[in-house]
């Protein structure tokens, strides 16, 4: 979302939730295998992803992780009613699962089966969260660690099924995974962290005005266009690279990205590179014209 973009708080530690979920919601379709909803009956408005298993549904699992992870991380943090959090939730958590069964992507069962996944994974992982985050800044070699980390994981991602749709989706998430804990290190260590101290906390919002507005809206344009340039210029290059350096012809795109050579790194490299940007450049761009 533009509004959690290039917000070093909860953005961090809301992404290592984020990729967590959805790595093990994506290898465990995998391992089941379980196909889409027949068509007929099922009427399908969406085909494109139709190559991927269903269960458990990973929108249903992302829909439910990140409103929670939103409210579990922010109040007390920020003066706001509880009530707030409480609506949020079950309504993006619903919008997003009844629109996995409109499209015909997802059974009930799926929507089921991935909610209760994610509310096991929260249960276990969450208390563990902040030590994660607190590893990715202040470790002396976490850099070196994560990209390893996320590249093997997606090295053995690419190993449980034959190409598809998924695979992508799963190096992109762990690289974006990647880059994001790999710019919060590197931001952490220069300084541009500002974190308040416990006892000044819940912090009181703003009083919205025109100024406060013109320079939100300025964070998020600045920032997109940043991002969807790094994006541009990162898969022009890894694409050819990697075709290049695996002797794996470049004619036709499409079909070379079936290539895990060619796939995992194009996507782990460029959205770890918009993963870095979120939480390094862009903050560092804010820091620099004074709109911090």
């Amino acid at each position: 979302s533009p509004l959690l973009c290039f917000t070093y708080f909860p953005l961090s530690l809301l992404v290592v939730i984020w990729v967590l979920v959805m790595y093990l919601g994506q290898c465990t379709k995998d391992i089941i295998r379980w196909p889409r909803p027949a068509s007929p009956p099922v009427v399908k408005l969406e085909v494109f992803y139709n190559s991927e298993y269903s269960m458990p549904s990973t929108h249903a699992m992302s829909g439910t992780a990140i409103p929670i992870s939103m409210v579990l991380l922010t109040y007390g943090r920020w003066q706001y009613p509880l009530i707030y959090g409480l609506i949020l939730i079950p309504c993006w958590c619903s919008l997003v699962c009844l629109s996995r069964i409109y499209m015909g992507m997802h059974s009930i069962l799926d929507i089921i089966a991935g909610f209760l996944y994610t509310i096991l994974i929260l249960a276990v992982f969450y208390p563990f969260v902040d030590l994660i985050d607190n590893f990715n800044q202040t470790h002396k070699y976490a850099p070196l660690i994560i990209i390893g980390l996320h590249l093997a994981l997606g090295i053995f991602s690419f190993t449980l099924d034959t190409w598809s749709t998924s695979r992508g989706d799963t190096a992109e998430i762990l690289g974006s995974g990647a880059g994001i804990a790999c710019g919060s290190h590197v931001t952490y260590n220069m300084g541009l962290v500002l974190d308040p101290s416990l006892d000044i906390l819940p912090l009181a919002g703003p009083p919205i005005t025109m100024t406060l507005f013109g320079k939100a809206i300025l964070r998020i344009l600045i920032g997109m266009v940043f991002v969807l340039i790094v994006r541009d210029v990162m898969k022009k290059i890894t694409i050819p690279l990697a075709c290049k350096i695996f002797n794996i012809p470049c004619d036709d795109i499409r079909k070379a990205r079936q290539h895990m050579e060619v796939e995992l790194p194009y996507r782990y490299i460029t959205y770890g590179m918009v993963g870095f940007s979120i939480t390094f450049f862009v903050p560092y761009i804010f820091f620099f014209i004074g709109i911090s």
